[in-house]
């Protein structure tokens, strides 16, 4: 499944064609100065892949691509290994490791966590906005994770923007006191009379997940990183962590 490249379509509008300004660079070092059409990309990191000459360049905005080492032909989609078991997306697999990485960074006082009154067997992490019909409709089987062992962590993602009505919803509830009580609140539309305001991080989250390949919501990251786009029912969320429902 290719990925499609925001950054690079929009500073290639004019010509249609993807070109890199660099000269022959000597070293891979040197693509952190990649540039296209003249301006300068936003690269965040360039790492190896198993290719010899090949390289991966990925974005601030989370978005990446494949290139040679002169910057001057890019290759847009995932990067697959041809096992003996199959086809394995090491694209993802590299994905998925730095989901889990960022995510186990962020402090818990930071989420909205809904946990059983046992030990949990399974945490997942999922971006939601109180105006999403299928978020609601998730929320609803929470309950029914929490008995099956299933911890839910909560981080905040307005599908509108920060400057949605969704923005606003989630930055109230991330400022009340019992914010798991006003996120349930929340998803049936009943909203503080007197809304709270305070430092809170619902924009810092909402950029994590666009950065982390989220489109919509609800998106599940499982504990491997590997992230689940949409409602899912809760047995087969069960099933999918190994855990009887």
């Amino acid at each position: 499944m290719t990925r499609t490249l925001s950054v690079i379509t929009a500073l290639t509008l004019t010509t249609g064609l993807l070109a890199s300004s660099m000269a022959m660079a000597d070293t891979p070092e040197a693509l952190n100065e990649l540039e296209v059409n003249g301006q300068k990309m936003p690269v965040k990191q360039v790492l190896e892949t198993p290719m010899e000459g090949i390289y991966e360049v990925r974005l601030d905005t989370g978005e990446n691509f494949y290139t040679n080492a002169e910057g001057n032909h890019f290759l847009i989609g995932d990067l697959f290994e041809n096992t003996d078991d199959g086809l394995v997306n090491l694209s993802e697999q590299r994905r998925n490791t730095e989901r889990a990485e960022r995510i186990a960074a962020i402090p818990v006082d930071e989420q909205i966590v809904y946990r059983g009154t046992a030990e949990p067997k399974a945490t997942i992490t999922v971006f939601t906005d109180t105006t999403c019909g299928y978020c609601r409709k998730f929320h609803e089987e929470v309950p029914q994770l929490n008995d099956m062992g299933i911890e839910v962590n909560y981080l905040a993602f307005p599908r509108g923007g920060m400057l949605s009505d969704g923005a606003r919803r989630l930055e109230q509830v991330w400022c009340t006191d019992n914010r798991t009580e006003a996120l349930t609140d929340a998803k049936q539309d009943e909203l503080p009379e007197s809304p709270a305001s305070c430092d809170n991080p619902v924009a810092e989250q909402y950029q994590l997940g666009r950065e982390l390949g989220v489109q919509g919501t609800p998106a599940i990251v499982l504990p491997d990183g590997t992230m689940v786009p949409g409602y899912v029912p809760a047995d087969r969320l069960a099933a999918m962590l190994g855990i009887d429902g």
